[in-house]
């Protein structure tokens, strides 16, 4: 590859996630045309009058940009998880809520539904419950790991705690209200961006921030991590250390992304499959990838969920209907990539 088709992969990187940003200012029920989202921008930025409708300015800052900018973070911080989980563990198959976050979470929202908590009450357990699902899952898989395969042991911990608490959530649903709580409960469950507000974005940004910077940091050593186990500590590398380093810090991007927008699954699964047909299976170029594309094509689905129909469409179904076909093309036509991770020590 010579070092102009370079920068200009580089360039598109950026130009693509900026185009989808501005185009989701614009599309909607309410249509903004270029010319008063220009405006809108200019007025914000340089506190001048502009002759525009009040109502652009409102959709514009206090409807889109707030359900943008989440919409972008929540995409990242699924497909980085998901990126590294399948990187840690060797396995194209493993998606963010191998560990149980998901489920934790779920149970979280869905208990606090019932309780009747208000919605920071409603996302502040979700979180707290995601994080406890994974650290029940690592506890757990240290506990019974001695002698036997660590790394089987902790998907096998996983499985089973996300069993369990997808269990109570059934349990829940079951006891509620049919008429107020039931509905909002598997509501919350499908996935949506609908409700979101200013006071959502740094929910998401900070544990986004605080579990992005690490993954970013030793992205390297997950190259290292492919070699397996054995070869891994060979080389130096303290796995213990850098796997629960790896599980802290996706294990708060995803419960932070979950507890504000409900389950919204396939993204961490498919999008680290596109990046690396894209780039190979470096990880040191996947990490930070995973994140633009991540970013830009949960954006994109949320414009298509609250464009293709009348009535929105709740987001996780929609990257179901999405992920699933797609996901099934890559494995039909790269049967090749089953070996992602035989990766060459070039890449250390």
């Amino acid at each position: 590859m010579t070092k102009s088709s370079t920068i200009k992969k580089n360039y598109l990187w950026i130009v693509i996630p900026f185009l989808t940003f501005l185009l989701s200012l614009i599309v909607g029920r309410y249509f903004i045309s270029v010319s008063d989202l220009s405006k809108s921008i200019v007025s914000k930025i340089f506190n001048v009058p502009v002759d525009i409708p009040e109502i652009v300015d409102t959709v514009i800052f206090n409807i889109r940009l707030p359900r943008i900018i989440v919409a972008m973070i929540v995409g990242a911080s699924l497909s980085l998880s998901g990126a590294a989980y399948q990187g840690m563990f060797r396995n194209p198959m493993v998606s963010p809520d191998i560990l149980g976050a998901s489920q934790g979470a779920s149970f979280g929202a869905a208990l606090g539904i019932l309780l009747g908590f208000g919605v920071l009450g409603v996302q502040f357990i979700s979180f707290a419950f995601g994080i406890a699902a994974v650290f029940l899952t690592y506890f757990i898989s240290k506990k019974v790991s001695k002698g036997i395969d660590t790394t089987l042991v902790l998907i096998l911990s996983g499985i089973m705690v996300g069993t369990l608490f997808s269990s109570f959530v059934s349990l829940i649903k079951y006891v509620a209200d049919p008429l107020n709580k039931l509905p909002a409960i598997t509501f919350w469950l499908m996935g949506s961006l609908a409700t979101i507000s200013k006071d959502e974005i740094l929910v998401v940004f900070i544990p986004f921030l605080v579990g992005s910077i690490p993954l970013m940091l030793f992205r390297w050593k997950l190259n290292i991590l492919s070699f397996g186990e054995e070869e891994a500590m060979a080389l130096g590398l303290n796995t213990e250390k850098i796997r629960l380093i790896i599980i802290i810090s996706a294990t708060l991007m995803t419960s932070s992304a979950i507890s504000v927008c409900g389950l919204i699954g396939w993204v961490g699964l498919v999008v680290p499959h596109i990046c690396r047909l894209m780039i190979g299976p470096d990880m040191k170029k996947i990490i930070p990838l995973s994140m633009i594309v991540g970013g830009t094509y949960l954006l994109i689905v949320d414009d298509l969920a609250r464009t293709l129909l009348p009535i929105e469409i709740p987001l996780g179904i929609l990257t179901a209907i999405i992920g699933a076909p797609f996901f099934i093309y890559l494995l039909n036509n790269n049967r090749r990539n089953y070996g992602y991770f035989r990766q060459s020590k070039t890449f250390i």
